[in-house]
């Protein structure tokens, strides 16, 4: 229960629900026994009548007891009828009450797992896979709102039932309740044991379907390489070998499930032949009527239920504080980047001082003794070869990491002193991975605006030349792309994402590789319309080809996180290094 103790801070929040749901299970609850008192005395009362009416054979009172005798049965049966009619309506309130705030609970638990994840920082999702997290914020939830919802309320309802059976029994008679339950002391040592069982297999089932949430997952990302490489049947077998896994561990569950539950009805009804035997002992020697005995007997019953129901809120509070755990551990999570406090305006001043930076998950260097400075208004072009470094600056000038040593400034202030939020708002950052939602082309590049702004979207997409292609969409801008914008090009989707940032009107923009997926004629359309944007924006271009980065202001070479060269490009070509070598390269390939 320990990990499931994080839960009582809701339970508090939503108090004014739950303890009325335990009034009302404490209320049904008692008019669930009360009819075994009135049956009781409708059975002493049949024995009684049926006596009396022998007695009066022949005279014309037995008519007279004949009638009362019905009339009392009708009587106690409407008892009954009423009885059993209070206690479903207070079941109603019972689960009105309990379910609902279970649901509200959930609600909250989900709503605050996804705001923790947006709070992680980039490393955090480098090292946790897409299928667990999401089985963290549905599947996991989902067993703890079962014992949010159901395992509580059918536990309290145990509880107060069987307190109030046992309570019942005792005060009738104490030999006879002490002999009746008998079994239970069995039940609980048998309860505690597969509890530990319950609780083991449990993770290990939240544990694959992790693992097959992950496969399924990232099959379905990746898709077309699956179908382009004819690999379906062999993932349909690394499926299949993982499902029989995670149905081999839910069976072990079940099993011991089997086990439980009719052992629990073979101990109940050991109960009953034990009331049965001792009642008639006590019968006969006078201490309690027949009626007792029938009373007893729907008291053994009526505790069938909460020990039923006793196997399986133990495999929910199991299962829940099993899928708690998981949610605990990330919950826990602090991210590594501390955010900044400070919200300055831009200026575009950018300053990067030995910067080092080593991947903490894999041990590689990718950025050693960098140092640079790029004026308000100016263009800084990176180049180099793949591994050298290039996009990991990126990240680190958007602060998805936090170097390991030196430092960058923005207009003199510590990039480490900048609320992270504000930072990133004012850059305008277009990835090399492009990422696009599956919704409309216009909310995807609106994706920085607080709201649909057609004129500026429009523009955007001019400045990035993806404008004709949209509008000869059939539905225009209203057309909804795939998931990760699979129903478009690889050169559409980089220049949708550049009127993603584009569109922002932001006083820094990072190009990292964006123009590599297009042609070279639309790229010297993009190049020229974004000459005329970059006035007085700064601009860090990162790329693979010197025809995108040529015009810049200033130009760096990188090699394993170092600058090996820098200057513009007519100094960098008179060198006749690095660089020239790329543009050499280059030029043949294009010839």
């Amino acid at each position: 229960m320990k990990e499931l103790a994080y839960l009582n801070k809701y339970f508090y929040k939503y108090r004014w629900q739950v303890i009325p749901g335990v009034l009302f299970v404490i209320i049904s609850n008692y008019f669930g026994i009360l009819p075994a008192k009135v049956i009781r005395e409708a059975f002493d009362l049949v024995k009684e009548n049926i006596d009396l009416y022998r007695l009066y054979d022949g005279f014309e009172r037995q008519d007279l007891v004949y009638k009362v005798f019905g009339s009392s049965l009708l009587f106690f049966g409407v008892v009954v009828l009423v009885l059993a009619l209070l206690r479903g309506i207070f079941l109603f309130f019972m689960r009105q009450t309990l379910i609902l705030t279970s649901r509200h609970i959930e609600y909250d638990l989900k709503n605050e797992i996804y705001a923790h994840y947006q709070a992680l920082d980039f490393a955090f999702f480098r090292r946790n896979n897409t299928g667990d997290m999401m089985n963290r914020a549905t599947e996991d939830v989902n067993q703890v709102r079962n014992y949010l919802g159901p395992a509580i309320m059918y536990a309290i309802n145990t509880v107060v039932l069987s307190i109030m059976i046992i309570y019942a029994m005792y005060d009738v008679n104490p030999k006879l309740a002490t002999y009746s339950l008998l079994p239970i002391p069995i039940l609980s040592v048998v309860i505690l044991y597969v509890n530990k069982i319950i609780n083991i297999r449990s993770e290990k089932i939240q544990r694959q379907l992790s693992t097959l949430s992950s496969f399924v997952q990232e099959t379905f990302s990746g898709i077309r390489v699956i179908k382009t490489y004819a690999r379906e049947e062999e993932k349909m077998g690394v499926f299949a070998d993982e499902s029989n896994y995670y149905n081999k561990v839910s069976l072990d569950l079940v099993r011991i499930q089997a086990i439980f539950f009719p052992l629990i009805i073979f101990l109940v009804g050991f109960s009953t032949i034990i009331t049965v035997y001792v009642g008639g002992i006590e019968v006969n020697n006078g201490t309690i009527t027949a009626g007792n005995i029938a009373e007893f007997i729907l008291y053994v019953n009526q505790l069938t239920f909460p020990a039923m129901s006793l196997a399986w809120v133990t495999s929910l509070f199991q299962r829940a504080a099993a899928s708690q755990k998981r949610i605990n551990e990330f919950l826990k999570t602090e991210p590594e980047i501390i955010d900044g406090q400070s919200e300055v305006v831009l200026h575009g001043n950018i300053e990067v001082k030995d910067l080092h930076f080593t991947y903490p998950d894999t041990g590689i260097k990718a950025i050693d003794g960098l140092s640079f400075t790029i004026a308000k208004g100016k263009t800084l072009a990176i180049i180099g070869r793949t591994g050298s470094g290039k996009s990991t600056l990126a990240n680190l000038l958007l602060r998805m990491y936090d170097a390991d040593k030196g430092s960058i400034q923005y207009d003199g202030t510590a990039i480490e002193k900048l609320k992270i939020s504000s930072l990133r708002s004012q850059i305008g950052f277009v990835p090399q991975q492009v990422f696009l939602f599956s919704d409309t082309i216009a909310k995807n590049i609106a994706f920085g605006l607080d709201n649909v702004d057609m004129p500026r979207i429009e523009k955007a997409a001019k400045d990035a030349a993806v404008y004709d292609n949209v509008v000869g969409f059939e539905e225009g801008f209203q057309t909804h792309i795939g998931e990760r914008g699979i129903t478009l090009s690889g050169g559409q989707k980089q220049r949708i994402s550049i009127a993603r940032a584009l569109v922002k009107d932001p006083e820094i923009l990072i190009f990292d590789d964006c123009l590599s997926a297009v042609d070279t004629k639309t790229e010297e359309e993009i190049l020229h319309n974004l000459s005329l944007i970059m006035k007085d924006k700064t601009t860090i271009f990162i790329a693979h080809r010197i025809s995108t980065i040529k015009n810049a202001d200033h130009i760096l070479v990188l090699d394993q996180g170092r600058i090996i060269e820098q200057g513009t490009h007519d100094q960098l070509m008179e060198q006749g290094g690095e660089y020239f070598e790329l543009h050499e390269k280059q030029l043949l390939e294009t010839v």
